[in-house]
């Protein structure tokens, strides 16, 4: 489904540093235990791979909707994702991070399907099914994967077999809450409050939902993709959002820093808090319109 076959899987491994030792990895066998960042043992489609390729994922590959800024099509073949985000360096949105993840997961063994989801982050606005998230399962249970919700997404699969279940990733705590009528909701702790991230039923996705939402989202006036600069990163010690014009890290503890970004610094930005270094010419357009707004 998610053609894990016409990805290299090798390169990815390398791209989110989890590159395999000799004689081990994908080039040896199909599946095993990743083990500590930097090497792989042999792959499996275990729990143990699952956590670390999900976590080594999302540290390396920052997400980012440049390309929508810059007019651009952004397309959802696994062979176009791999020139971006793994030869090109890039980062990407969800449509892009997930279908990536989920074809690295469906390459090593892992059974992987889509869901759609409603982003709750915006107060009580009912908003549209845009967001492409992933369940996995491994040894017959569920597990929520997602790579693609930015700064404020897990890191680290969720369990869904047993709703509530709360998770410690490093400092950060999450758990999927079922609702009256069957929706499934991920949510976040800060402090001693529960945040909803979004919202999601059981229906199964295809690719070719996802190409759906990704027009709708890359092109529609009303997207929040279109015409602002968004680069996102999550971490342990803290979670980086690039906005507009304006860096905000948000901490464990909730604090909150925030520092306006001119253009004269936007680059700057980009490489240091996000690992982020684009092509020239398209360096030199972001910057440009990125000016236009000073």
């Amino acid at each position: 489904m998610w053609s894990g076959d016409e990805l290299d899987l090798d390169a990815y491994l390398a791209r989110i540093g989890l590159g395999a030792r000799p004689g081990a990895g994908p080039g040896s066998g199909p599946a095993g235990a990743a083990g500590e960042r930097g090497a792989v043992r042999e792959l499996r489609p275990d729990r143990a791979t699952l956590y670390a390729v999900h976590r080594a994922h999302t540290a390396a590959i920052p997400f980012e909707s440049l390309d929508v800024l810059l007019g651009r099509p952004v397309a959802l073949e696994v062979k176009a994702i791999e020139d971006k985000l793994v030869h090109g360096r890039r980062g990407g949105y969800c449509y892009e991070q997930n279908s990536l993840l989920a074809a690295a997961l469906e390459r090593i063994g892992f059974e992987v399907s889509g869901r759609g989801a409603r982003n709750r982050t915006r107060g009580e606005s009912l908003l549209a099914v845009t967001h492409a998230t992933l369940v996995v399962t491994v040894e017959g249970e569920p597990w929520l994967c997602d790579a693609g919700f930015g700064y404020q997404g897990p890191c680290e699969p969720v369990p869904l077999a047993r709703p509530g279940t709360e998770v410690r990733q490093g400092p950060w705590t999450y758990a999927v809450h079922e609702e009256e009528d069957g929706v499934l909701v991920l949510r976040t702790r800060r402090g001693d409050a529960w945040r909803d991230l979004y919202a999601f039923s059981p229906q199964q996705y295809h690719p070719v939902d996802y190409v759906v939402l990704n027009h709708y989202s890359s092109t529609h006036p009303g997207s929040s993709f279109v015409g602002r600069t968004l680069v996102q990163l999550p971490g342990d010690a803290v979670r980086r959002t690039l906005v507009g014009r304006e860096l905000t890290r948000l901490h464990p503890d909730g604090r909150t820093e925030r520092e306006p970004v001119t253009s004269d610094r936007l680059l700057g930005v980009l490489d240091r808090e996000f690992g982020l270094r684009l092509p020239e010419r398209d360096a030199a357009e972001l910057v440009r319109i990125h000016r236009s707004g000073d």
